[in-house]
């Protein structure tokens, strides 16, 4: 392999900055949230002004797999290609979700409630012994794998009760948040224009409709990602595995932000600079550079770890 990852051997964690700027203006539009809006929260020193949270923990973990997963061709990013998946197809045949992008992954209700009951009784038969007493976390990483290989950076919950009575999880390896700091507010708005009735009934569309807006200023915009480099040494899945696993993650850092800075329409971003923070002394390898690694990586862990069967299709039908 021609990418170092020495540096990391014995590491518990590998921490990434990332500071980024608007593409266009110095204004942008946060994440929000029902009933709450966008967060807004005092820097902890009190010194720092206001922070905002631009991009959630779990928004990231989604926007990290998206650039990961090719839509028009319904499968992996070309040098990911042959990475085991769950695929979910209509009765008809067609393309439905898959276990990349679904909500809950491989605890998606369209692979796992629906009629065709194979992956749910392949993980049945797997992992029965699981029933009693401690779950064998290293049994169900072999299992997630073969089946589900993204599942083991992005975390899982299996929460059904014939499934080790709901107990089958694994924490994010690979965790991600964007914070912009020295936040002010940018209050504007604007008025939605009916030139054919401007005093109509607004409630169903027709009318002036003004309204307002509100966007931010910050002096720092930094998106910060946490590989748990220990949970997967913990996994006990070998050395080709782990160091698959590791420049999985490295690559969805680099194609997100590389292509993947478009957060919102009034959120577009740029990459200003990307910094390693612990450990020191590794350098983060470029994205042509991770991506040359996977045929070989992929190649090398074969049937052994996958599995025969790559790609498993499920037909959903409530």
């Amino acid at each position: 392999m021609n990418i170092d990852l020495a540096p990391l051997r014995g590491e518990p964690r590998l921490l990434l900055e990332a500071d980024l700027r608007p593409v266009q203006g110095t204004r942008f539009q946060p994440t929000g949230f029902p009933n709450l809006g966008h967060a807004v929260y005092e820097s902890p020193d009190g010194t720092g002004g206001l922070i905002v949270l631009v991009e959630s923990a779990q928004s990231m973990a989604n926007r990290l797999e998206a650039v990961c997963w090719d839509i028009e061709r319904d499968d992996w990013v070309e040098p990911l290609q042959g990475l085991p998946l769950v695929k979910v197809e209509n009765t008809k045949g067609e393309p439905l979700t898959n276990s990349v992008v679904e909500s809950h992954r491989l605890n998606s209700p369209y692979i796992l409630e629906g009629k065709d009951k194979s992956v749910l009784n392949m993980l049945k038969d797997r992992l029965a012994r699981s029933d009693e007493g401690r779950v064998d976390l290293r049994k169900l990483a072999k299992v997630l794998l073969e089946m589900d290989v993204n599942a083991l950076l992005h975390g899982v919950f299996l929460a059904k009760k014939d499934l080790a009575g709901g107990r089958l999880r694994l924490p994010r390896s690979l965790s991600a948040f964007v914070e912009a700091e020295g936040a002010k507010l940018a209050v504007s708005g604007g008025v939605k224009i009916d030139s054919v009735d401007p005093s109509g009934d607004t409630a169903k569309g027709f009318g002036h409709v003004p309204f307002s807006r509100d966007e931010w200023t910050a002096g720092r915009i930094t998106a910060y990602f946490n590989l748990d480099i220990r949970q997967i040494r913990a996994y006990g899945l070998g050395d080709d595995a782990e160091q698959l696993l590791i420049l999985l993650a490295l690559f969805k850092i680099q194609k997100f932000l590389e292509q993947g800075l478009r957060l919102r329409t009034a959120c577009d971003l740029d990459l200003v600079d990307l910094r390693v923070t612990r450990p020191i002394g590794f350098k983060m390898p470029t994205l042509q550079a991770i991506g040359d690694e996977f045929p070989g990586l992929i190649d090398g862990i074969g049937a052994g770890g996958f599995g025969d069967a790559r790609v498993l299709t499920v037909k959903y039908e409530k």
